[in-house]
């Protein structure tokens, strides 16, 4: 995109009135911004949804000055910019009717052919959801995810912090312009985050982190990821209405269930209760859901994944890989097991999510 293309594009946005959705509109019709200021009142009219209020603002000649000013910040700050017809745009993102016209970032990031998960939830994680959110990360580090999330206090940062532990490609979608970090405390972060990940966000270096744009912020987190995954929540929050934009989008959606007296488990079970998100147990469940399950690279993490196999069901787990799948009484014949105990066996590895039956009685291993 060329530096005048550009410039009037964010004056286009900051005219009050178009939104996202409005400078889409105009982009088709007229093809480029500098088009829709130098075209004939009239002719703007004819396009559904513009009145006499926009057709004003449009007038105004102090966007023109505003543009002028974020653009030398882009310039000096070495801000890259992603336009939402451009291939270095986030290819999910393009798909959401009301995704940003524009988006900034900075950081060394690569989205291309990527799994790419969003991570949400409370900003006050208990030691389950750390614990969790570790153990899913760990195990799903051989398939080379990019872990997103908000860079918010609890589940967000934690999420990143692991991600990065793990050399992952982690980023952070924020609520204000990238001339701030919030919460200031984060700061420690964002030189490691942008070695590998970085920052996004739609907000011009003039937008403060205020209440209203973190809604915002969560449609990003939703619509450029494959899956969202809600780790903790209370019964209200922000990663509730991340997960209910992700829905919004046809994305997956995943809970961690908790206990039913647990206050951070509260919004996880509600989502799971009302068939608006898949129940997430370990990584197994995601990498099954989301059909990742490849058999070579399956292989490769599976004892990373399934470390916490008791002896019998380790006994079982062999045998099916060895053996490919096979019939129940095959299984309790070969492995040595009654009946009776071979079912309560069986049971309890498909729960764990290592292995899945098969009409007629098959099992095969995950």
């Amino acid at each position: 995109m060329s530096e005048q293309d550009l410039f009037y594009l964010l004056a286009l946005l900051k005219v009050e009135g178009v939104g996202d959705i409005m400078a889409k509109k105009l982009l088709t019709h007229f093809g480029k911004a500098e088009t829709v200021f130098t075209t004939k009142t009239n002719q703007i009219a004819a396009i559904d949804g513009v009145g006499a209020v926009l057709l004003k603002n449009l007038k105004d000649k102090s966007i023109f000055e505003k543009a002028s000013k974020e653009l030398d910040f882009i310039k000096s700050n070495d801000i890259k910019v992603s336009f939402f017809q451009d291939e270095n745009y986030p290819e999910r993102l393009k798909h959401c009717f009301d995704s940003p016209v524009l988006i900034f970032s900075a950081g060394n990031m690569n989205l291309k052919n990527k799994r790419t998960i969003s991570i949400v939830g409370t900003r006050q994680i208990t030691s389950y959801g750390t614990d969790f959110c570790r153990k899913l990360i760990e195990d799903l580090a051989p398939l080379d995810p990019v872990i997103v999330s908000g860079f918010a206090y609890g589940v967000d940062i934690v999420a990143h912090q692991i991600a990065m532990e793990n050399n992952l490609q982690t980023i952070g979608v924020l609520a204000h312009g990238l001339n701030q970090i919030y919460p200031k405390t984060h700061k420690k972060y964002v030189a490691k985050m942008e070695e590998n990940g970085g920052f996004i966000t739609e907000f011009w270096s003039s937008s403060n982190p205020d209440k209203e744009n973190f809604v915002r912020r969560n449609r990003i987190v939703a619509g450029m990821t494959e899956a969202t995954i809600v780790i903790e929540s209370a019964d209200k929050g922000g990663s509730l209405i991340t997960a209910n934009l992700a829905n919004d989008y046809n994305r997956d959606v995943f809970a961690v269930p908790g206990r039913v007296t647990d206050k951070y488990s509260q919004g996880c079970n509600d989502l799971i209760k009302t068939q608006k998100a898949n129940v997430l147990s370990s990584a197994a469940d995601l990498i099954y859901m989301l059909n990742w399950d490849i058999e070579k690279k399956v292989k490769s993490i599976q004892k990373s994944l399934f470390v916490d196999l008791e002896p019998d069901e380790q006994k079982v787990y062999d045998f099916l890989i060895k053996n490919g799948k096979e019939l129940l009484d095959i299984i309790a014949l070969q492995c040595d097991f009654p009946i009776f105990k071979i079912s309560g066996v069986l049971l309890n590895m498909e729960l764990k999510g290592v292995i899945r039956p098969l009409p007629g009685k098959l099992f095969e291993a995950i």
